[in-house]
């Protein structure tokens, strides 16, 4: 099992990214509201506030959304539609995606998991 981390950068594209996941057989997933270190730096502290120019075009809020899968094949269907979506993952400002093994889990019922 693998845990699947997807921070979209433009939370306009997050409905169809979230249709994406369903055609793709995840049907769960947690959303969370999320924001990126230089958006932070850039605005929070005074210090980096010359960083502004450099990330203009950026979104200043993502969403960062975490499942669980069981099988990374699944991957070879949603990459696909997300890029469809988004625009390349490898263009700045589109997201990030990556998968953790997850060695256990408890709390998640078994019809939640295939077999």
């Amino acid at each position: 099992m693998k845990l699947l981390v997807l921070i979209l950068n433009d939370e306009a594209f997050l409905e169809e990214i979230l249709e994406a996941y369903i055609e793709a057989g995840i049907s769960r997933a947690t959303i969370l509201d999320s924001e990126g270190m230089g958006r932070f730096l850039t605005y929070e502290v005074p210090l980096f506030a010359d960083f502004k120019d450099f990330i203009k075009g950026n979104k200043p809020y993502n969403k960062t959304i975490l499942s669980l899968i069981e099988d990374e094949a699944v991957l070879d269907h949603l990459v696909p539609l997300i890029e469809k979506t988004v625009g390349s993952l490898e263009q700045p400002g589109t997201g990030i995606m990556f998968t953790v093994p997850v060695d256990w889990v408890h709390g998640i019922s078994k019809i939640c998991v295939p077999d």
